[in-house]
């Protein structure tokens, strides 16, 4: 075995040392930004603090690989259909997360680092019944509204009284 030794070198002085790192700190200073050119211009225009960001969405890729691999190791030893169908759906997953990075589409009807939020979806172009009433759907944030359809202003819109739940009989007394 060949035993490597490390050259000696002359030790810097403080002037040495300050020059060195005014010249790193130009140099750093002169380095362009990376361009993320594989990216989709939608994804790398997100901030920093929106959901679906380029930093979130890699670092959900990069725990759902792992899991990912766990998952496949496990599958090697053992045929688990349960195993199998989670390691599916990570899979999927993973992919889709990945074309989103390239397309700037989301594809997954879930989202977050373990799948835990849903996607609401968001109405561009309205449609409208015949009488001109705007056709709307439970769940689904419209522009015009400025919020989120929901059951409460559905039935608000087609008069439907909510139902009241009937009280229980309370019987007292012993039966004989």
């Amino acid at each position: 075995m060949v035993i490597k030794r490390k050259k000696w070198r002359k030790p810097l002085t403080e002037e040495q040392k300050a020059e060195r790192r005014e010249r790193l700190k130009k140099a750093r200073e002169a380095k362009a930004p990376p361009k993320y050119v594989s990216i989709a211009p939608n994804v790398r225009e997100l901030k920093e603090d929106h959901p679906l960001c380029l930093k979130n969405v890699r670092n959900w890729i990069k725990i759902n690989k792992d899991e990912r691999a766990r998952l496949k190791k496990i599958l090697r030893s053992s045929k688990d259909r349960h195993v199998n169908n989670r390691f599916n759906i990570v899979d999927c997953y993973v992919q889709n997360m990945e074309q989103y990075l390239r397309s700037g589409i989301w594809l997954d009807l879930l989202y977050g680092e373990n799948q835990e939020f849903n996607i609401t979806y968001r109405c561009i172009h309205m449609a409208y019944d015949s009488d001109g009433t705007p056709k709307r759907n439970i769940g689904v944030w419209y522009m015009d509204m400025g919020e989120k359809y929901t059951q409460e202003m559905y039935n608000e819109d087609n008069g439907i009284s909510p139902k009241r739940k009937k009280k229980k009989q309370v019987l007292t007394g012993s039966a004989a």
